[in-house]
């Protein structure tokens, strides 16, 4: 999650295993704006340096991902002001035995992550803030997938890979090309070619939505995962 995150990142900051990604123009959207940490304590430290880092950037709303049994770090964050925003399920599975064929003829066209973050914004409802923070691709081990419907993309996957995991990330099809099986046949898709690269896991972390894809995909909860979000006034 740290290196796919700065990889989108304007800029980042990263002090005793904890790492930040800034993103300013989306100052609203905490998924982006947000924090990984290896140590709770740690964490706790280095908060009043986060909250300033944020500010300085014009950042309204950042979170930071809090695995749900590290109640230390849950305890700190609510003791700064954080609150818990959403409790996304954390999702794996082994790709040694994956099997799957794409259940339909895919057409796929070039990364472009203008498109990417366009396609996301319409699924999620965020009114334009992907794309006008996401254009360049960012670098290897990312991989973005887009396939298209009716001769547009409509449906994308991003895999960034590390140490034989391939992480899920930007799942999304555009509402008027839902019910196709477009998520799934891409998600295969992209599964298959992380397989070849040499991954032997994945992971993701699921919305409600999304969890009966990954499920059908072989996917296994392995908990959640708790954003602790931290807005200024007024943008409560």
């Amino acid at each position: 999650m740290a290196g796919f995150f700065t990889s989108l990142a304007r800029h980042s900051v990263e002090v005793d295993g904890v790492t930040a990604a800034v993103v300013p123009a989306c100052p609203e959207r905490s998924v982006v704006n947000c924090v990984i940490y290896s140590e709770a304590d740690a964490l706790g430290a280095c908060l009043d340096r986060l909250a300033a880092e944020y500010e300085q950037a014009g950042v309204h709303a950042w979170t930071v991902w809090v695995p749900e049994r590290d109640t230390r770090a849950a305890s700190l964050l609510e003791q700064a002001g954080h609150q818990l925003d959403a409790r996304p399920a954390a999702m794996a599975r082994d790709l040694r035995d994956f099997e799957l064929a794409p259940p339909l003829d895919l057409e796929l066209t070039e990364p472009d992550m203008e498109e990417a973050a366009r396609i996301n914004d319409a699924a999620y409802g965020f009114p334009g803030d992907f794309e006008r923070a996401f254009h360049e691709l960012p670098a290897e081990p990312a991989h973005l997938y887009l396939a298209l419907a009716d001769g547009i993309p409509a449906c994308t996957v991003l895999t960034y890979e590390e140490d034989g995991e391939c992480g899920i990330y930007l799942v999304a099809t555009l509402p008027e090309a839902r019910g196709r099986g477009l998520a799934t046949a891409l998600m295969i898709h992209a599964l298959l070619e992380a397989r070849a690269r040499g991954c032997t896991t994945t992971s993701l972390q699921a919305t409600q939505r999304g969890r009966p894809v990954y499920q059908r995909l072989g996917y296994r909860d392995i908990g959640a995962v708790h954003m602790w979000e931290r807005r200024r006034p007024p943008y409560r």
